[in-house]
């Protein structure tokens, strides 16, 4: 268990480090497949650097699974499963929302 929370930690934290730069927007889900009309009303740069937040954060809950297998107590397992889900929807309200990173007005 502590092996793989740990290469997913890994994993989200490589992606945020990208995100946060300002590359990888290629990889976000909708954003690529949105048309180019579509696209004009979204800062990529922000929705970029909110999704490298969003994905240090979930690392962070990953370490928090981590620690159920360092301390053998499950606690720390569910614990880090309701933050996982708490932040990733979280995050999907704060992106579809933010007037940061929508241009709409």
């Amino acid at each position: 268990m502590l092996v793989i929370s740990g290469i997913t930690a890994s994993l989200f934290a490589v992606l945020g480090i990208a995100f946060f730069c300002g590359k990888g927007s290629f990889l976000i889900a909708g954003y690529n497949t949105a048309s180019p009309e579509e696209k004009e009303q979204i800062d990529e740069k922000s929705l970029c650097r909110a999704v490298g937040s969003l994905m240090f954060l979930l690392a962070a809950c990953c370490c928090v699974m981590a620690l159920s297998g360092i301390f053998d107590n499950i606690v720390f397992l569910w614990i880090g499963i309701v933050l996982f889900a708490v932040v990733t929807i979280g995050g999907v309200i704060y992106m579809n929302i933010s007037q940061k990173i929508n241009k709409r007005k």
